[in-house]
């Protein structure tokens, strides 16, 4: 639809004001006919023009709308326009900044490239050297860990020999242990057998892991003699048949005698001779009729050299001047296992 803006309304309006003026005076000269024709012309040009006007003011008010519309949009696009504006000032002097900062970087960048060439090469040296240093901890190390590995060979070869001497050690103690229980039963045994000796001067005691059976003179001899008395004599063969019932004990029958020196004689020079003889005469009373091997007996003497008090006193005299049977228990298993030592 074309524009039409309110001075041309105005306008058409006035020509059909002049068109109906001179129609009206002359209507004396036209017909009543015509004049109806006339009328009804301009009734509808009236009524078009009427349309017209709306529709022109329809328009108008869709004009407004979309003005109003724009000119916002350009509000809008004008404040957004100035926010862009001040930002891409603001850029601008951030970019600034930034350039200024980065030529600064640049300059001091090239500054420390000049001058650290020095310093470059110092460093270089310094991680040569660490490079070097860590080479030879290195070999070092391996070194230290043939030397370990060498060392465990060595530990765990110990420790095999350790498992094993362990192992005989707990074999020693289960014999050695044997063994004391041996000598404890052995005393209680010989103990048993020469009860009511005791107040004649016989003792039984252990010793250093072996029983001994102590005779005072009196028991066994008289004064210089080598005979054994007759009350010795029944001692000695219970003490025999007890010896009898446990063949896996050694016998050491030992002849002592006090620092007075013997009067000698054709069979008897001095004190060595005298405990040899007494010894050697108490080895056969407990071999005749018995079944002990005879080589688990030893005899000796020892004269006056192994006192038990050595106060020159009679009494002390008279305890020196003894016999002593010394049982010992066999130690075979013992002795086979220290020598595989």
């Amino acid at each position: 639809m074309p524009y039409i803006c309110r001075k041309d309304i105005a306008m058409k309006r006035k020509y059909i004001l002049l068109l109906f003026v001179p129609l009206f005076f002359l209507g004396s000269c036209v017909t009543m006919k015509k004049f109806n024709d006339l009328e009804k012309k301009c009734t509808a040009e009236s009524e078009q023009l009427k349309q017209e006007n709306e529709q022109l003011t329809v328009q108008t008010r869709e004009l407004k709308f979309k003005i109003q519309q724009m000119e916002e949009k350009v509000a809008s696009l004008v404040s957004d326009s100035a926010d862009r504006a001040q930002q891409l000032e603001a850029l601008r002097k951030n970019y600034n900044l930034l350039d200024r900062a980065y030529n600064e970087l640049q300059a001091a960048q090239e500054d420390l490239l000049k001058g650290n060439e020095r310093e470059t090469a110092r460093l270089l040296k310094k991680l040569q050297a660490s490079q070097e240093e860590l080479y030879d901890r290195e070999n070092r190390l391996k070194t230290l860990e043939r030397d370990l590995q060498e060392k465990k060979m060595i530990l765990d070869r110990m420790a095999v020999e350790l498992d094993q001497r362990n192992a005989r050690m707990k074999e020693l103690e289960t014999i050695l242990f044997r063994k004391d229980s041996t000598v404890k039963a052995l005393k209680n045994k010989v103990s048993d057998a020469l009860l009511g000796f005791e107040k004649e001067g016989l003792s039984v005691n252990i010793r250093n892991g072996k029983v001994y059976v102590s005779l005072e003179e009196k028991l066994l001899f008289q004064s210089g003699s080598t005979e054994v008395d007759p009350r010795g004599v029944a001692a000695l063969k219970r003490l025999a048949r007890v010896l009898e019932q446990n063949p896996d004990i050694n016998i050491t029958i030992e002849g002592h005698t006090d620092d007075v020196p013997v009067i000698p004689s054709a069979s008897i020079r001095d004190n060595w001779d005298l405990s040899v003889k007494r010894a050697t005469a108490i080895v056969r009373i407990l071999l005749d009729g018995t079944k002990i091997d005879p080589r688990r007996l030893t005899a000796s003497g020892r004269g006056e050299f192994v006192p038990v008090d050595p106060a020159k006193t009679k009494e002390a005299r008279q305890k020196n001047r003894r016999t002593e049977i010394i049982l010992t228990p066999k130690l075979d298993e013992l002795f086979k296992i220290l020598e595989s030592e």
